[in-house]
């Protein structure tokens, strides 16, 4: 290994840190958003909002799944005591990943009216699982990029 590779797997962690994080400020922008709407009214139209919404949080996710994960298993990280964290903290990971795309299929489809009636327990439920999902993923950025 060259010291060259190492930069470079340095930097591309940092850089899938950096979009993580970005990703997710979106997302709680977006569901501070739909929140600051309540009550919601026959007079709104949240479909658009709720789309932008869960087209965002599956982005997140899968930047997750896709980047950092892909990133620590395809040999881009060394250091044992990352890959150590990773694998502790991935299972819980994965449980608020079904979260989100429980989410996602319930809203990607349902009726405006239903939606109204539905969302503010779903997105109570959704935010405890992204507050969870922030703790760890906070935890593993900051073992790899320390």
């Amino acid at each position: 290994m060259n010291n060259q590779s190492f930069c470079e797997r340095r930097q591309q962690t940092h850089k899938l840190a950096h979009e993580l994080i970005e990703k997710r400020r979106q997302v709680w922008a977006l569901c501070e958003q739909l929140v600051s709407l309540k009550p919601y009214t026959a007079e709104q139209n949240l479909e658009p909002l709720v789309r932008q919404f869960c087209q965002e949080l599956i982005d997140y996710i899968s930047l997750e799944h896709f980047g950092i994960f892909h990133h620590l298993v395809n040999g881009c990280e060394h250091r044992v005591q990352v890959l150590a964290l990773a694998e502790d903290l991935f299972p819980q990971m994965v449980e608020t990943t079904g979260v989100a795309l429980d989410f996602n299929d319930k809203f990607e489809t349902i009726s405006e009216d239903s939606l109204r009636i539905e969302l503010p327990g779903a997105l109570n439920v959704l935010s405890e699982a992204l507050a969870l999902r922030v703790e760890l993923e906070d935890r593993l950025i900051d073992g790899m990029t320390a």
